[in-house]
């Protein structure tokens, strides 16, 4: 473990070892016999042995070494681990090995307009994800370009793709695929389990699931409180664990929500389990720290195995909550506030093809409405009536 949330550590060979991130996103190490030693070499190292070659560029205004610093420096606090770590595909998979061609190290008006021609030009990448690449360089030209107003206007030169849209079904399970999976569950002996079905019936996240406290649950009002998120992100900060548990606030603000629970559900919690009274531990793990998302994946798929069910991945129980909810004609704004999505719009376009159903039952009402005003209450036509209503 990190000595006061530095990048240095005691090895198990007693020595101490420290790592300072370079420019190109490489560690450079240091090493000494004790933790004040290799604090003063890394401290050293940042005020006297910063590579000649990359005060040069970055003098110069070299386009990679800008990208790279926004990337490792500006961007690296201000966005959730699972943001940067999408932040970061883009910019090292793309924008940075651009920039690094001979042609390509300045940023100008030329550089700009031919990066953003050749991810339109690609065939290998899709419509919306070209809109993404283009989106977080656009994000990072701001960030460069933040004390320079008369380079402001370079960033216009990025034009983002329209990602027509188109109504694409869902995956979901059948009524039927859904009974199976909560019959198996109901059998199993694990316990953690049950999380599968509270998704089915709330439409939470994989991430919100694993996140859940006892202290999140009201059971005398009958809710429970979304309030954080795990993920597992690159770990950027250690070479040895590639990746880490993330615990931060959900998907947007109004992710946090606070969702009724069904009652039969509050009873099965009852006689399954004996609710902790530490309200500070993790449901699924039964302790201080999270449910690996990941496992819980592994467990899922069992499931599905054990139930006989086509294997889906674990976010089609919330598509499936979804349309469960719009089948038994639960209102869009309530749903949507369901799901914590930031706008109605959203869940529209998403379930869009859910509406099928209400809309044969609207039809429905309206053949209903045929019958009952005209056939029973059908008038004869005569003359008389043709001719007031000629002479009107």
């Amino acid at each position: 473990m990190a000595r006061k949330g530095e990048n240095i550590y005691k090895r198990k060979d007693g020595r101490w070892e420290g790592r300072v991130i370079q420019s190109e996103g490489k560690y450079r190490y240091y090493y000494a016999k004790s933790y004040r030693e290799v604090r003063e070499k890394m401290k050293n190292s940042n005020e006297n042995e910063t590579p000649t070659i990359i005060k040069e560029q970055e003098s110069k205004g070299n386009a990679a070494v800008l990208f790279n610093n926004w990337l490792l420096k500006d961007s690296l606090n201000q966005l959730k681990p699972s943001t940067y770590e999408s932040y970061y595909y883009c910019m090292k998979s793309y924008v940075i090995p651009y920039f690094s061609q001979s042609q390509n190290t300045r940023l100008s008006e030329k550089t700009i307009t031919d990066f953003v021609q050749s991810i339109h030009s690609n065939q290998k990448l899709s419509v919306a994800y070209q809109k993404k690449i283009l989106s977080i360089f656009k994000t990072a030209l701001k960030g460069i370009f933040k004390n320079s107003p008369e380079d402001q206007t370079l960033i216009d030169k990025v034009m983002l793709p329209k990602v027509k849209s188109s109504v694409t079904e869902v995956p979901v399970f059948s009524l039927k695929e859904q009974r199976l999976i909560e019959y198996t569950v109901q059998s199993s002996k694990d316990k953690r389990m049950l999380g599968i079905i509270l998704c089915f019936y709330t439409g939470i996240r994989l991430g919100e699931l694993c996140a859940l406290r006892w202290g999140d649950f009201d059971f005398e009002a009958g809710t429970m409180s979304i309030r954080r998120s795990v993920s597992r992100v690159r770990n950027f900060e250690s070479e040895e664990a590639k990746t880490k548990l993330s615990i931060g606030t959900p998907k947007s603000s109004t992710s946090c929500r606070k969702i009724p629970i069904p009652a039969f559900f509050y009873k099965q919690v009852k006689d399954k389990i004996l609710i902790p009274k530490a309200e500070y531990c993790y449901v699924l793990s039964a302790s201080t720290e999270p449910f690996d998302p990941r496992a819980y994946q592994r467990l899922y798929k069992k499931i599905l195995i054990e139930a006989g069910v086509t294997n889906r991945k674990f976010h089609a129980i919330r598509h499936t909550f979804a349309t469960r909810a719009l089948e038994l004609g639960v209102d869009m704004k309530t749903l949507s506030e369901i799901l914590g999505h930031s706008n109605v719009n959203i869940t529209l376009n998403v379930y869009a093809h859910s509406l099928m159903e209400q809309k044969k039952i609207a039809i429905e009402k309206m053949n209903e409405l045929y019958f009952t005003h005209v056939e029973n209450n059908s008038f004869a036509v005569n003359s008389a009536v043709i001719n007031t209503n000629t002479a009107v």
